[in-house]
């Protein structure tokens, strides 16, 4: 895959980012870029899930509203991925300087 199409596939679920990382043929700068924003969205997914699980069960009337919090992610999620097929290194808002500082070893 070329570099363009490893960093759409990264942010095509899990398991594309999982294809992403394993089969890219060298570490280039453009695709460490993406796979590392997208491992920050997924890490992100993974604690608000958490914590909406845990809210749902000790509140299970706060858990819709707790639910709402997926939107962040979702939002990121689409200006990464659009940056992705636009050819950019486009950091997300908000968290996306982080997830580059986090993930720097990928």
């Amino acid at each position: 895959m070329d570099e363009k199409t490893t960093g759409i596939v990264t942010y095509l679920t899990l398991i594309g980012w999982i294809i992403a990382f394993v089969t890219r043929k060298e570490k280039t700068e453009y695709t460490s870029f993406h796979i590392r924003q997208m491992l920050g969205l997924i890490v992100i997914n993974i604690a608000i899930s958490v914590i909406a699980f845990a809210v749902g069960m000790a509140m299970p009337k706060m858990a819709m509203i707790f639910n709402i919090l997926y939107l962040f992610p979702l939002v990121l999620w689409i200006i990464g991925f659009m940056g992705a097929l636009n050819n950019e290194k486009k950091l997300v808002p908000v968290l996306g300087d982080k997830f580059q500082e986090w993930f720097k070893s990928f």
